[in-house]
């Protein structure tokens, strides 16, 4: 991702200044290490990758006809925002993430449900995220959102 798409770089525009540079190498971490398959777009204020139509038609539960939900990134009050789904969904991958967390950064992780609040913008551990990213293809979320979410 060496230049920017214009849907990020909207984005980008709407968060505050001191935001950009991290939110930016965050993008890049997070594009660089996703499996194919997942598909970048704006859903409301944030940048969501989702399992696009073309790939899982039912889409996601809540909202028939939109893309299932993957990952989001958003700019909040006091925070960097990123959701993801499958710590969520899988009690193993939120295990394995809580344990490499502070081999990564001082910084005390700060997380709720599937949200990790990134609020120390010099500290995000850019190399345990893009790990991150590579844990679940859009097919293994399809199978664990179709297992944990669906009746």
């Amino acid at each position: 991702m060496a230049n920017l798409s214009p849907t990020v770089q909207t984005w980008l525009n709407t968060i505050p200044n001191e935001r950009v540079a991290p939110a930016t190498e965050l993008i890049k971490t997070i594009e660089k290490n996703i499996p194919k398959g997942f598909e970048l777009m704006v859903q409301g204020t944030m940048l969501a990758w989702v399992v696009p139509l073309s790939t899982f038609p039912a889409g996601y539960h809540c909202s028939p006809g939109t893309p299932l939900p993957f990952l989001n990134l958003a700019s909040q009050k006091n925070a960097l925002t990123l959701y993801h789904m499958g710590i969520y969904a899988k009690p193993d991958l939120l295990e394995w993430f809580e344990t490499s967390w502070p081999q990564h950064t001082p910084q005390k992780l700060d997380m709720g449900k599937s949200c990790l609040r990134l609020k120390k913008l010099n500290e995000i551990p850019f190399a345990l995220i893009g790990e991150l990213m590579k844990k679940m293809s859009p097919a293994e979320w399809i199978t664990t959102y179709q297992q944990a979410f669906q009746k």
